[in-house]
């Protein structure tokens, strides 16, 4: 059959009201429906399914078996490490020795950790009905990573979420006992690293550049938590004097240390570390701890002891700086929440009283504000030591 010209094939077109021909154009492509979240499953199942995921995963073409050591989990808002992230760790070690003999699993020392191994992270952290880290917080979420130091990308990840029935999350003493937090670059790293990456995503540099002195950190807190208190103020010490030693957690540890060993005056000194860590960060979150409903200190001695020493020190720290400061209450999510935003309101003016008595020029230079429990960070609302944090007051450097 003969084809016929454009020429005619147009005027056909135009006779039967056909559209002429043209260039082929490609089909409109139609989004992919989004891949529906992974189920929230019970703790146990969880933990092992994330963990599955991640050791079957790793695509690591070489050598027949590579050295991984964990550090330690963490929560993935504050940084903290509790019997959970404990038990998780755990069950990871069992996992790998019983199931991965590829993996030749080491302790999470300096000197393994300058051999450049994988190092395999996770985070634990509480989400609401939405998944988000925020409000009151339902189930949890568990990511792992597999980082390879030589390449210094992600090799593999794991993801799953847990029901809260079953979670410990009592944190471990270093970081029970810790008076104040605040956003320490080494833990971020740490947490960016396994939050919100790919695989062959790069390691976060944060992370990376502090790895060595993360390692005698692990080494001191598990001195601490174990009760040796000598020891793990030297391990501090020894990760202070490190070129990434300027972390949060270790003037925290060597505070801690030092208070445990009876030397107030030297707690005294490491506490102002802390203080100018903080301030440093423009945001420091002390634990001061108060009676139920009541702006009161708590009657725990064991616990308010140190509080006249705290409050000196973040008034005469702040006396040297010429910004200004804002003091926020916080409250756990229990209870109606106009009485939270009221308590928590009336506990930052009694903490501005007490600092003012100390730095008077400070009345001139703060402001107190009540949150209520609009940011919480554990939000677990159980009021025990797992969501101290929701307890606390934070100061923030503003402007004048």
């Amino acid at each position: 059959m003969q084809r016929l010209s454009l020429f005619a094939l147009a005027l056909l077109a135009a006779c039967t009201n056909m559209p002429p021909p043209g260039p082929a154009t490609a089909p409109v492509p139609v989004a992919a429906a989004p891949a529906p979240p992974p189920p929230t499953l019970p703790y146990d199942e969880a933990v092992t399914s994330a963990a599955t995921a991640l050791l079957n995963n790793a695509k690591l073409p070489g050598p027949p078996r590579y050295t991984v050591v964990i550090d330690p989990l963490v929560d993935g808002m504050t940084g903290a490490q509790s019997n959970a992230t404990r038990s998780m760790g755990q069950r990871l070690e069992a996992m790998i020795r019983a199931q991965y003999p590829q993996f030749d699993l080491q302790p999470f020392t300096a000197a393994n950790v300058a051999r450049s191994p994988l190092v395999l992270i996770g985070t634990f952290t509480g989400v609401n009905a939405a998944r988000q880290s925020a409000g009151v917080r339902e189930a949890y979420r568990i990511c792992f990573a597999l980082a390879d130091l030589k390449t210094g990308k992600l090799v593999s990840k794991g993801l799953a979420f847990s029901k809260p029935e079953g979670v410990d999350s009592t944190p471990l003493a270093s970081f029970r006992d810790a008076p104040a937090w605040t956003e320490d670059p080494a833990t971020l790293g740490y947490i960016r690293t396994c939050l919100g990456t790919r695989a062959g995503d790069p390691i976060n540099a944060l992370y990376t550049e502090r790895i060595v002195a993360a390692a005698q950190v692990a080494e001191a807190m598990e001195a601490y938590d174990a009760g040796r208190y000598q020891e793990a103020l030297d391990l501090y010490t020894s990760a202070q004097h490190t070129a990434a030693g300027d972390q949060f957690r270790v003037y925290n540890g060597i505070y801690l240390a030092q208070w445990k060993l009876g030397r107030r005056d030297r707690a005294e000194a490491a506490f102002g570390k802390i203080v100018d860590f903080g301030l440093a960060q423009k945001r420091l979150a002390v634990k001061f701890l108060f009676r139920p409903g009541s702006t009161a200190f708590g009657t725990d001695n064991r616990q308010t002891e140190a509080y006249p020493l705290w409050l000196k020190s973040i008034a005469t720290q702040t006396a040297t700086s010429p910004a200004c400061l804002e003091i926020t209450g916080h409250t756990s999510a229990t209870g109606p929440e106009p009485l939270n935003e009221r308590l928590s309101q009336l506990r930052a003016e009694y903490v501005k009283t007490r600092l003012e008595a100390t730095n008077p020029a400070l009345a001139k230079r703060s402001i107190a504000n009540g949150m209520g429990s609009r940011q919480t960070l554990v939000g677990n609302g159980r009021d025990d030591a797992s969501d101290a944090l929701d307890r606390r007051v934070e100061f923030k450097v503003i402007g004048c």
